[in-house]
């Protein structure tokens, strides 16, 4: 399965309990099709105390989402995009910005 973002892109969620939220991708899954956003989808997590965490507990943290949930944001625009591919002189393929020619 392909997905349209990459990591550390800025995205933000159009449907669902968060949307309208903007987070940056912090890491994608490709073969399930879902992208873990920072600050999108918190969840509670018990955790069992370890070496690492002594105390254990009640964690909050991200949970994935499904890749088609998200769009690309564009920090020029200041809005949502769908991006386009262009071949550089040199044989590079960039993203582009369909609304402003923005490069991502």
């Amino acid at each position: 399965m392909k997905v349209h973002v990459r990591k550390n892109d800025t995205v933000m969620v159009i449907s669902g309990k968060d949307k309208g939220k903007t987070g940056e991708v912090l890491a994608v899954m490709p073969k399930s099709g879902k992208v873990l956003v920072k600050g999108v989808n918190i969840v509670t997590k018990h955790q069992k105390p370890s070496k690492q965490n002594m105390q254990g507990g009640i964690v909050k943290q991200e949970a994935a989402i499904f890749s088609s949930k998200v769009m690309l944001y564009c920090s020029k625009c200041k809005n949502v995009t769908r991006i386009s591919h262009k071949l550089l002189e040199d044989g590079s393929k960039v993203r582009i910005c369909k609304k402003c020619g923005e490069t991502f």
